[in-house]
């Protein structure tokens, strides 16, 4: 396992807190995130709970992250509404990052307190769906270029 960081990105959390303080009512917005893009932007997002399984916080803030034309994000947390604090992500998001954002770093909370850990590290021994794609060159027909 990689060591975990000692540093953290307060301001991250701290969006996210204020996004589930002010963002997230009532039973379909229970969780918010935030992310770090490389830029240094900060991207923020809500979950859309839905007694079918609707996205978490960390996919929704994906694709608002993507909308807005971030691709690379460098930092992710998740935090609680109701002052829950900082959440980890469940397996899903964990492998989604991963697959996405495979050197993306994640605010976890500890026994310690918060760290950011490399996504890899929240999933040891992954599968990762990128190195089981045939590129481009071997799937396409024969005969086609």
């Amino acid at each position: 396992m990689t060591a975990q960081s000692d540093r953290v990105d307060h301001e991250l959390v701290r969006a996210a807190t204020h996004v589930a303080a002010t963002r997230c009512r009532g039973d379909n917005h229970t969780m918010a995130a935030a992310a770090r893009a490389r830029s240094g932007r900060i991207i923020t997002a809500v979950n859309a709970y839905h007694f079918t399984g609707g996205p978490c916080a960390e996919l929704v803030l994906i694709g608002t992250a993507a909308a807005q034309g971030a691709y690379d994000l460098d930092i992710m947390v998740a935090v609680g509404d109701r002052d829950r604090g900082v959440v980890s992500p469940c397996g899903r998001c964990r492998q989604v990052l991963l697959d996405y954002f495979p050197a993306i770093e994640v605010i976890v909370g500890t026994n310690e307190g918060l760290r950011m850990v490399p996504v890899t590290d929240l999933l040891p021994e992954s599968y990762v769906w990128a190195d089981h794609q045939l590129d481009a060159e071997e799937s396409a027909p024969r005969g086609t270029s």
